[in-house]
């Protein structure tokens, strides 16, 4: 069972190499990862999904709180939470099939950013099983290339990854 995990990090250099390193030294595969700097620019966020049961994870979610640099980690359920990737799809498209792969296109939202006289370049994004969807359609044409990011995700409502922070305030100091 895929799990997502949110991270948030502290924005130096090393940090994610420290959690991935982690995750090596533990023998946790990572299914995907992605990295990006939050609103606040002292923090990043790692969005990252391991496969296993519930004591993995929360395995996974022990180690990776002992790091120093990582203020808070959160798993993300799928209910309360909303996951995207984003996929680009190169796909061979000449005067004899150019509209009907673009019809397709259109029927899953995907946007058009490259044209050239033999291909198409697609970007969509949403749901895993949405992309997997699009490429699945798009396999009856000639896919030439296709890259994804990882998944991002956030929780649902007000809630926000920082609220956590305030928790962590006293970790690793000496309180008597």
């Amino acid at each position: 069972m895929k799990h997502v995990l949110s991270v948030l990090v502290k924005n130096q250099p090393g940090v994610l190499v420290r959690v991935a390193s982690m995750f090596s030294r533990r023998e946790f595969n990572i299914e995907s990862l992605t990295v990006g700097e939050t609103e606040k620019s002292e923090f990043s966020r790692i969005t990252v999904v391991v496969s296993g049961d519930e004591n993995i994870v929360d395995q996974v979610m022990k180690q990776l709180g002992k790091l120093p640099d990582v203020e808070v980690v959160k798993r993300l359920n799928e209910g309360s939470s909303v996951y995207r990737i984003m996929t680009l799809i190169k796909v061979q498209a000449d005067d004899t099939n150019r509209l009907d792969v673009l019809k397709m296109a259109e029927l899953f939202g995907a946007r058009v950013i490259d044209v050239q006289p033999t291909t198409l370049i697609f970007e969509i994004t949403g749901s895993e099983d949405k992309v997997k969807a699009f490429n699945r359609v798009l396999s009856s044409y000639k896919v030439l290339e296709v890259i994804q990011t990882g998944f991002t995700g956030l929780e649902r409502g007000e809630h926000t990854i920082l609220e956590y922070c305030e928790e962590r305030e006293y970790y690793g100091k000496n309180l008597l």
